[in-house]
């Protein structure tokens, strides 16, 4: 095979073993829909790359409401690469112990909220204390990751706990350790990662066993939908409509934000 068919090939094994995950599929969407049909959110992190698969989840074409997308631009924004705001300082950042908590700290969160960590290789601080900072407010955790990578790479925490470790449900991108999947003849090293295919895959089954779950409570939720789909006054109806109700769940997480500690003061 050429290189390309060699990617593509390794992109169906990829898919071959998000399929085998069915089960644990099937509870992150049933953990996800306990949530939103109490009117709560998920919330979903996800720094460096692992940013795509938060964006993948919501909002675009075929995503609902329901999911509290949290994208640092510090950790993520990746297009100026060096200089300021450049990627040495987001993947410092990455590693900074508290910051996670900083982060949160905006969220009144609750119990039955779940949230939903992404992060390939498991082992950059910001993301397994952000699962731990839920843990520890008794939220449900569903972490995706990138299984071989997680068990080859050494986590940047002292005390050396990975994502894993702070995770109640775990999902597996299926892609290889080091993430590429293509050595090139005469290239010492390989090329192509796999890790945002799985994630992808991740994403949207979880997204439409979802969406099936609370369409049969009777909840069937706001999809955006392209007007060549649906006409240009359904779609402008729903994309209004989905949005409110995203600003209506948010609401929630910022009404009695610090309230506690405000009263006690008084």
């Amino acid at each position: 095979m050429n290189v390309i068919e060699q990617y593509i090939s390794k992109g169906k094994e990829i898919a071959d073993s998000v399929l085998k995950q069915q089960d644990a599929i099937e509870a992150a969407a049933q953990w996800f829909s306990q949530t939103i049909l109490q009117g709560r959110m998920v919330h979903v992190f996800g720094s460096g790359h692992s940013r795509m698969m938060v964006e993948e989840m919501w909002p675009r074409y075929g995503s609902f409401p329901g999911f509290n997308p949290i994208v640092e631009l510090s950790l993520s924004f990746h297009n100026l690469v060096v200089g300021a705001n450049g990627q040495r300082q987001a993947m410092f950042l990455e590693n900074v112990p508290g910051l996670a908590d900083r982060i949160l700290r905006n969220f009144d969160l609750k119990e039955m909220d779940t949230a939903l960590i992404i992060s390939s290789s498991g082992c950059n601080v910001v993301p397994i204390e952000m699962a731990e900072i839920f843990q520890q407010k008794k939220i449900k955790v569903v972490a995706v990751v990138t299984a071989a990578h997680l068990k080859a790479s050494t986590s940047k925490r002292r005390d050396g706990k990975k994502l894993s470790d702070f995770a109640d449900l775990i999902l597996d991108t299926g892609a290889p350790a080091g993430d590429s999947m293509i050595y090139v003849d005469g290239l010492e090293t390989p090329v192509a990662p796999g890790s945002t295919l799985g994630g992808v895959f991740i994403i949207n089954s979880i997204k439409a066993r979802l969406a099936e779950i609370l369409t049969q409570q009777n909840h069937p939720p706001k999809v955006l939908t392209a007007g060549c789909v649906i006409g240009t006054e359904k779609a402008t109806q729903l994309f209004e409509a989905a949005y409110d109700e995203h600003a209506h769940r948010l609401a929630k997480l910022y009404q009695q934000v610090g309230y506690p500690s405000y009263v006690s003061e008084k």
